[in-house]
């Protein structure tokens, strides 16, 4: 029973963090309606985005 409380827990974290992206929807599904690795996914997207690191310019590390 704690588990599902913590999926929920983690389900509606997400769903307000994607809400302050403005993401209301996803493919005509309500965020509420996705499931926690939907919303994972969704976020992980987003956060690559928007993140100032994750651009062109950007430091990239080299093999050598």
């Amino acid at each position: 029973m704690g588990s599902n409380r913590t999926i929920e827990g983690r389900r509606n974290e997400l769903i307000h963090k994607l809400i302050e992206f403005e993401q209301f929807k996803k493919d005509g599904k309500q965020l509420f309606e996705l499931t926690l690795n939907e919303l994972k996914n969704e976020y992980l997207k987003l956060q690559a985005n928007f993140h100032p690191h994750s651009g062109f310019e950007s430091i990239r590390w080299k093999k050598f």
